[in-house]
């Protein structure tokens, strides 16, 4: 799958960011730069926030990953800072506690979101599951997708970022893998940007895969936990250093980047 750069666009190739897309040393300064000059909307609920304490570590252990994030019931930015820094708003008024019914479920959730999108502040907009994809059928899947699409081309200046529901130890034959290759089915059919989390949460920084061994969203799989394995293996590794990660270990988090 190809790897580009994140560039707002109405017409663009996928963009799909998987397990091959964490090594930071393959992206170009010049790529970060620009980078600090985009915004985006985050709506969340617990397991989503792994990725805000990710990139708020990744920035304490490498500053030119400066990373800016307000989160409130009201919608706004944080300030511009100098230098610059990529900056995030956390939530979808009134709450920052965000199930799908607050965000794309539902014309009222979607009904806040256009709200958000439509003061025309952000670059990209992304919503992250909890624990429903373990559960939903194909026509929940699929409505997801239709309602991000919708909003997509509702605000074309701004591109919306799908994601798949995180692990959860039924492996390759589950539910929850059905309706994550739905989701990257649909994606790289319909050009869509898509934050693969399961995809990440399935290997370790070496390659090695365990969804196929019934990979958990806490690292454990059928005889051990991967990440305890690899920072075991790799003592003082800044990938594992400590950080506060929901429901995970620090090495997931994705504390080492993304």
């Amino acid at each position: 799958m190809k790897k580009e750069a994140m560039v707002p666009s109405a017409c663009a190739d996928a963009i799909i960011i998987y397990h091959t897309c964490t090594d930071l040393s393959e992206i170009p300064d010049e790529w970060i730069e620009k980078a600090k000059n985009l915004t985006i909307h985050y709506a969340h609920t617990s397991h989503g926030s792994q990725i805000t304490s990710g990139v708020e570590k990744l920035e304490t252990q490498h500053p030119e990953y400066s990373f800016a994030r307000r989160v409130n019931s009201t919608e706004g930015l944080p300030p511009v800072e100098d230098p610059p820094a990529l900056r995030l708003y956390d939530g979808n008024p009134p709450e920052t506690y965000i199930s799908p019914d607050d965000y794309w479920d539902g014309e009222s959730g979607m009904d806040r979101t256009r709200a958000v999108a439509a003061m025309g502040n952000y670059d990209f907009s992304m919503w992250s599951w909890c624990g429903q994809q373990s559960s939903n059928s194909e026509a929940t899947t699929q409505r997801y997708l239709d309602n991000l699409c919708m909003l997509e081309s509702e605000y074309p200046d701004m591109r919306f970022i799908y994601m798949t529901g995180h692990t959860d130890g039924s492996g390759e034959t589950g539910n929850l893998n059905m309706r994550n290759n739905q989701v990257r089915d649909y994606c790289v059919a319909n050009d869509k940007i898509l934050f693969d989390f399961a995809d990440i949460e399935s290997y370790d920084p070496d390659g090695n895969y365990f969804l196929d061994l019934n990979a958990e969203d806490d690292c454990d799989y059928n005889v051990g936990n991967w990440a305890d394995e690899w920072c075991a293996a790799h003592p003082g590794s800044d990938l594992c250093a400590y950080c506060s990660c929901a429901y995970s270990k620090p090495l997931n988090c994705p504390c080492e980047g993304v």
